[in-house]
């Protein structure tokens, strides 16, 4: 199928209004990971970890930046796969399709755990299992009601989100500035015992495990296009990304690393609350507590809208079973989307029998997947910039083509560094090992297509 070809089926419809797809912006770069593992880099980095969600949060902004170049010229359900499907050929869109969906379908299953945990310390006799297939069966519902019920569901998850990092950011400004009872101005904590006490190496170490807690900006330029103005949606987020990266991230961290002293144990359990708990905020673990589950349901209603968009695009490019390409009387992709789900249970399902080995290894194989998704999409930006008539290019990446070279190199060696680190090398070699199983089914695929026969015209008389 040739590159430009329009996906068959359609019937998606163009439902979300502007607050859902502002909000699905804003809380697509707010995951768990924000509010749980942000300890553990301020623990290894020191006070100066801000400094590696700063540097994280420039090449997220870059990657964003050059698929909002590309999306705003040429708005497409699933972007990622059609821009790369068009700067280098089939086989990138067809690996960067199926690498997506896998992240995103791995994800499904590990957040519907990650959720089960957090809901077992309210209720600690509910079977794990059977709470995250009641979470999985929850948000699958809702995305097969329809669209506008998936833009519902994260316009009030995000909202929650977004909340407690606003009121964080408000009462933890008045603690360290002085203006808060008893108490006065104070960053002792930034140099008591070092700025950066393990070295600034340890800083860019960093990096390699908080870009997977920005993950999620890039879903907004898939919701775009099921909006009734998708070039003014992707414009509007991929611009805003600045903002939401500097305020929610290296702002929250900085105010962390003010207010607790890097080196605390509680840090590597709950910052946030190990925060609200130094400035004396009752009940603030409960409330924490809350908001990483709407979190957590936040990424797995994402997870699965997205895997279910992406499955829907291959589908169209006849790189998927063609009856995903289904779509029913409100415009979703009914098959796309229990196909999806499928997958998630059979994850949380693994997860509980085989936590440590099959679970662990489905965990890191898609565990640098992303990072190839966007080394495609800086390299595909290279490529298309070229190719793109001027009046096209409302949008336009920044300094091109240094700073699109600039990022894939970093994010290449981000890459090589997940290979020096004990923690990161099985997922840096497991995922390499799914995109090479990707890449033979290609060829699989179209030595297939090449040798299936070719139905006879019908002869006429």
């Amino acid at each position: 199928m040739a590159a430009d070809e329009p996906i068959e089926g359609g019937g998606l419809q163009h439902s979300l209004q502007k607050r859902h797809l502002t909000m699905i912006a804003i809380g697509g770069v707010i995951g768990a990971g924000l509010f749980v593992g942000s300890g553990a880099i301020i623990q290894s980095a020191g006070p100066a970890a801000f400094l590696t969600y700063a540097i994280t949060g420039v090449l997220i902004v870059m990657v964003m930046r050059m698929l909002g170049e590309m999306a705003v010229a040429n708005p497409s359900t699933g972007s990622f796969a059609d821009y790369s499907r068009r700067a280098l050929g089939d086989w990138a869109g067809f690996s960067v399709g199926w690498l997506y969906w896998y992240f995103w379908v791995i994800v499904v299953g590990f957040e519907a755990v990650a959720g089960g945990k957090l809901i077992q310390d309210w209720l600690p006799r509910a079977p794990l299992w059977l709470v995250a297939l009641l979470l999985m069966m929850a948000m699958t519902a809702t995305n097969l009601f329809s669209v506008r019920s998936y833009g519902e569901f994260e316009y009030w998850f995000a909202s929650v989100k977004v909340a407690a990092i606003v009121a964080f950011l408000i009462a933890g400004t008045c603690y360290v500035l002085g203006w808060w009872p008893n108490k006065e101005m104070d960053f002792s904590n930034l140099t008591k015992t070092g700025f950066m006490p393990h070295g600034p190496g340890a800083i860019f170490s960093g990096i390699v495990i908080v870009i997977f807690s920005m993950v999620g900006a890039e879903i907004a330029t898939i919701a775009a296009a099921e909006s009734k103005d998708p070039a003014k949606a992707i414009s509007r987020a991929t611009n805003s990304v600045i903002y939401r990266v500097a305020i929610f991230f290296v702002g929250s961290i900085f105010l962390i690393a003010v207010i607790v002293p890097w080196d605390s144990p509680e840090l590597g359990t709950s910052p946030y609350v190990t925060a609200f708990d130094a400035m004396g905020i009752p009940a603030a673990d409960h409330v924490m507590r809350f908001v990483v589950l709407t979190a957590v349901l936040s990424c797995l209603n994402s997870a699965m809208y997205t895997a279910s968009r992406m499955l829907f695009v291959l589908a169209g490019r006849r790189e998927a079973p063609r009856s995903w390409l289904t779509v029913n009387s409100r415009g979703v992709p009914v098959h796309a989307i229990l196909a999806s789900s499928l997958v998630g249970f059979v994850c949380v399902i693994l997860a509980y029998f085989f936590e440590k080995t099959v679970f662990l290894f489905l965990l890191n194989s898609s565990g640098a997947v992303i990072l190839f998704v966007y080394l495609m999409i800086a390299i595909s930006q290279l490529v298309l910039r070229r190719r793109t008539p001027p009046e096209k290019l409302i949008v336009k990446m920044w300094g091109y083509p240094w700073l699109t070279i600039l990022t894939a190199i970093a994010i290449v060696a981000i890459l090589v560094e997940m290979g020096f680190q004990d923690e990161t090398r099985p997922q840096l070699w497991a995922s390499l090992l799914s995109w090479a199983v990707i890449l033979c089914l290609f060829g699989v695929l179209r030595l297939t297509q090449r040798r299936a026969p070719v139905p006879k015209e019908p002869v006429t008389r």
